[in-house]
């Protein structure tokens, strides 16, 4: 039988290029060392991470709500590695076949481009994009309409029924959110050059991208002079959420809705879809569970809730 653990993280294309006071930084750094250390204890054989994509891999020609990659690519945006992950093929293949068993639609990909949202994690947490075998699972988290917050929960438990009987050391991964409305753009009312680039996809040339990044920057700049032009942080709904899922509490999740979540908390708050998902996860292999370590800095620079916790299966 699989024993199985968790971490969950915020992340920003903004660490590192738009940093706020040192002290803030060091508590960031301070509580990314605890789960490291957290990751080495547990010695993971395998990694299951849940991470959304920003129109980078995945665009509306073809917008999955869930997607599991058999293979897998970086595409290296935000100055991440580039190249193959280190996919364990075989585990993906068993995981899609038993989440569509349990009436959870789910896409393969034999080709899965990925953005900073899995290679940032893979690259803080582990040392490399391809240094753990990984399986990444694609939850939309941005391009609506979304469907109900509960099927992120009910992908989640399908995942973690899946490897409950492998003969592994499992790490659940959750990468996203938590409060957060950063300018990535809507297709409802976007110019005709941007809504074709979010439908169409393809390879940003360099100029293209450097802007794309700099209104990012812009952004996590202009939020945290109190000059904003997106929604502000709320660091009310993030503690909710965090008490919520530490709780498992999922009657509760499974009666939040995308709207509410938008309103509250801004439109990429939907990332905590992946945090629903990998608590989800954790539940279904290990039944009641233990937050051990929880961190949490409103951080506007980085235009985020920024979350970092880590939990195994109660005593």
């Amino acid at each position: 039988m699989a024993v199985t653990a968790l971490v969950t993280m915020s992340h920003s294309p903004l660490m590192g290029r738009n940093d706020p006071e040192p002290e803030v930084v060091a508590a960031v750094d301070a509580a990314f060392e605890e789960a490291r250390a957290f990751i080495g204890d547990f010695a993971p054989d395998l990694v299951v991470m849940f991470a959304p994509d920003h129109y980078n891999g995945v665009f509306y020609r073809l917008m999955p709500p869930f997607c599991i990659g058999a293979r897998a690519l970086s595409i290296g945006d935000y100055d991440t590695a580039a190249g193959p992950l280190d996919v364990d093929r075989e585990v993906a293949l068993r995981i899609v076949r038993h989440v569509l068993s349990r009436d959870v639609d789910v896409a393969l990909s034999e080709r899965l481009e990925i953005d900073h949202g899995v290679a940032q994690p893979l690259e803080i947490l582990f040392g490399g994009i391809d240094a753990v075998p990984v399986v990444p699972v694609f939850i939309n988290g941005v391009a609506e309409p979304l469907g109900p917050v509960r099927r992120a929960r009910q992908l989640g438990q399908a995942v973690g029924e899946a490897v409950a009987g492998l003969d592994k050391r499992v790490l659940f991964v959750g990468s996203g959110g938590l409060s957060h409305d950063p300018p990535v753009p809507q297709l409802d009312g976007a110019a005709p050059e941007v809504a074709e680039r979010l439908i169409a996809g393809g390879v940003l040339s360099r100029e293209a991208r450097a802007a794309r990044e700099q209104r990012v920057l812009e952004a996590g700049q202009a939020l945290a002079a109190g000059a904003a032009t997106v929604q502000p942080l709320n660091p009310q709904w993030d503690a909710e959420v965090m008490r919520v899922l530490a709780a498992a509490e999922f009657d509760v999740v499974d009666s939040w809705t995308p709207e509410g979540f938008v309103e509250d908390a801004g439109h990429s708050s939907h990332e905590v879809r992946t945090w629903i998902a990998a608590y989800a996860a954790l539940a279904a292999t290990a039944g009641r569970y233990e937050v051990i370590s929880s961190f949490y800095r409103p951080i506007p620079e980085w235009v985020a809730g920024f979350g970092i916790t880590a939990a195994r299966p109660a005593a």
